[in-house]
């Protein structure tokens, strides 16, 4: 219901799952953040107007236009699945045409995520398990290369994360767990939570 509700709302589409992976086992099949997952993590997490949010793995934008829709930050989503993306730039324009926001505040590249060049302005990442450890931890090495180029206070948003992502962030970077949120519809899942990192 939340679904349709939203996506009404937003003038887009974005319900669908993609069955298998067919460009590597480095990348998981797509799934969207469910709109109710989304209701609990920003009742509960701010973000600002002035915020630049990237999402990796975005598949059809649902984060994207939510985000920007409410909280007027700028969003960027990166998608590697062409059809994905195409279905984000159409989602784009129907987006912009009923809400009259501003085109230049939602974004969308169709590329592998570790490609993906950090802008100085981008200080919010959305992780859905979209890959493995090895191609978060070339991001994050990306990320915090450019934090060192524009220092800014940086923070990573992980839905339903890897044991394998906490280990790295913990160990071998400088992101330390800001908060915890966690989804009292799933509570017998304990990957069904949100972990925020800050970078100290």
């Amino acid at each position: 219901m939340k679904d349709y509700y939203y996506d009404k709302l937003l003038n887009i589409h974005t319900g669908g799952y993609q069955k298998e992976s067919h460009k590597s086992f480095h990348y998981h099949p797509y799934e969207p953040t469910q709109y109710s997952a989304l209701e609990v993590l920003f009742s509960n997490y701010e973000l600002k107007s002035s915020d630049r949010l990237v999402d990796f793995g975005c598949g059809k934008g649902r984060l994207n236009f939510y985000v920007n829709y409410f909280y007027d930050a700028s969003v960027v989503g990166i998608e590697m699945d062409e059809t994905f993306y195409q279905v984000a730039v159409e989602n784009r324009s129907s987006y912009l045409k009923k809400t009259k926001k501003s085109k230049d505040e939602v974004n969308f590249y169709c590329c592998l995520a570790e490609e993906y060049q950090i802008d100085p302005l981008e200080n919010h990442f959305y992780f859905f398990n979209p890959f493995s450890k090895e191609i978060f931890m070339k991001i994050i090495n990306k990320i915090l290369l450019s934090s060192e180029q524009a220092e800014r206070e940086i923070e990573l948003i992980l839905y339903y994360v890897s044991d394998d992502y906490i280990f790295f962030l913990e160990n071998d970077t400088s992101f330390e767990l800001k908060e915890e949120i966690t989804l009292p519809a799933y509570k017998n899942d304990p990957y069904e939570r949100f972990l925020i990192y800050r970078l100290n």
